[in-house]
């Protein structure tokens, strides 16, 4: 026999998690998008206390800043999106041929063609079916969501990193005065670890992207700087983001011919080796010091539960779990955290002078 017995305030407690599980479930957006600001937040408040203590008005700083990401933004787009949509036009016009190109280039590397029937099989294509006006409809509206989300990401974004100190002191309210010196550090450590990965994201992709745009000009296939922007884009998606950079690229060289696309897939999958092994833990140092399995998880974990946002989102919430984790042991072995010595990557100097 199991028998339980639950008080008043039991009952009350249960009720209150059950509701606040609610709660939870129906302001799921709205908790990615505060997530995704307070991320960018950490991200660009040092740059944004460098510019007050040289006299800028933090208003006007996080303005200048914010305008000049967005400014970036929309030119990379533009330069993008109308690269991408004549290629696939010329890919759909083109692609029997393309196809033949391919099983002559295969028979020649001696492989057996004769039923791949490749040709045949890309001018049954029903182009009409694939893309239907439902379908452009449906993107549409994804787009312009995508956009509004994007613009409320910054809205809250510009809020938090103007009311910064306001929302340090609120805080701390809660904070019992013993324990102020170790949310400090806490809070420290969060920023140097979430900001530090955004901006090393930052200088990973712009590497990659100015890599693949000069092997694009070197072999010379058409609407380079496009596909340099597109492969910075890519860079940011864990695990797959390579892969993603270096398709469309291999694509668009092997309508110039099978050669130049075989030179840029190799001249791509090298810069990925070298990425992975050389570049990112350089760059990176301590700031994302997660194993190789912790990483396929949060990513895996991350799609699951939000698509592709989950993806983008992973590794910065590892990071942060991370740092919670530390702290923890850190206290329980020594009863105080570890000392911050971590060098903050392509961050200002004195990033904490002001607080």
């Amino acid at each position: 026999m199991i028998r339980l017995e639950l008080s008043f305030r039991g009952i009350l407690a249960i009720a209150l998690v059950l509701v606040g599980l609610w709660f939870l479930v129906q302001l799921w957006p709205l908790l990615l998008i505060v997530t995704t600001s307070f991320i960018f937040m950490a991200a660009l408040l040092p740059y944004v206390e460098w510019m007050v203590r040289r006299g800028i008005n933090r208003v006007a700083a996080v303005v200048i800043i914010l305008v000049a990401i967005l400014a970036v933004l929309g030119s990379m787009i533009a330069i993008v999106a109308p690269a991408v949509v004549d290629e696939f036009r010329d890919l759909r016009n083109n692609l029997p041929e393309y196809a033949r190109d391919v099983e002559t280039f295969a028979s020649d590397l001696g492989f057996n063609t004769e039923r791949w029937d490749l040709p045949e099989r890309a001018a049954e294509i029903n182009w009409n079916r694939i893309i239907s006006g439902s379908q452009v409809v449906d993107y549409g509206q994804r787009v312009l969501v995508g956009i509004l989300t994007g613009l409320t990401v910054a809205v809250i974004t510009a809020y938090l990193l103007v009311e910064t100190h306001r929302l340090r002191t609120f805080l701390f309210r809660f904070i019992p005065p013993d324990r102020e010196a170790d949310a400090h550090h806490f809070l420290r450590a969060l920023e140097r670890v979430v900001g530090g990965y955004v901006r090393g994201q930052l200088i990973t992709s712009l590497i990659i992207g100015v890599y693949t745009t000069v092997v694009m000009l070197l072999v010379g296939v058409p609407n380079a700087i496009a596909f340099g922007v597109l492969a910075a884009f890519a860079d940011i998606i864990p695990l797959v983001g390579g892969i993603i950079a270096v398709v469309p690229a291999s694509i668009a060289a092997f309508q110039e011919s099978p050669t130049q696309a075989l030179i840029v897939l190799v001249a791509l999958l090298v810069y990925q080796q070298f990425e992975d092994r050389l570049l990112v833990p350089r760059i990176y140092g301590q700031t994302l010091n997660l194993p190789a399995l912790v990483v396929l998880l949060a990513v895996l974990a991350g799609a699951e539960l939000m698509g592709v946002v989950g993806v983008l989102l992973a590794l910065p919430a590892a990071a942060a779990g991370r740092v919670v984790l530390d702290y923890y042991l850190d206290r329980r072995a020594n009863g105080r955290p570890a000392p911050d010595e971590t060098v903050e990557v392509l961050a200002p100097d004195e990033p904490s002078a002001t607080r």
